[in-house]
């Protein structure tokens, strides 16, 4: 098997994929990006936790027109994963509005978007319809 690495930091590969979050312990507001203060209550400590695999989408669109190379239509939305808002692609369903509604349950997946001249594979995220 290739050597993988994800294509975002707090993407966490293995047997259970996820996402990690940096939580404020003054507020709990949580960020995916690193943070030197919180923007909810300019806490300066953090700690890291796991955000649940699986959500509801609260708001999508559905994207027409990308840079060269990225094939449209993709749906681009925001997934509520327990308490969590987390951007990122519905995949593994037609790009329609018969297909992508407000509220359905989606659960995270990976997936390879591109190796390098050593065959390390760079994995992303997205989310996917629950069965």
């Amino acid at each position: 098997m290739a050597d993988q690495i994800p294509f975002v930091e707090y993407l966490v590969l293995g047997d259970d994929p996820h996402l990690v979050a940096n939580e404020c312990t003054s507020c709990s507001a949580r960020f995916f990006d690193r943070r030197s203060a919180c923007g909810n209550c300019s806490g300066t400590d953090f700690k890291q936790v796991a955000i649940p695999t699986e959500g509801e989408l609260r708001t999508f669109t559905i994207v027409a027109f990308a840079a060269p190379g990225i094939p449209v239509p993709f749906v681009s939305g925001i997934v509520d994963c327990g308490g969590t808002s987390v951007r990122g692609n519905v995949v593994n369903v037609p790009a329609d509005p018969e297909h992508v509604k407000l509220g359905m349950k989606l659960r995270l997946t990976t997936f390879p978007i591109g190796e390098d001249k050593q065959g390390t594979e760079a994995i992303n995220f997205g989310f996917e319809p629950v069965a």
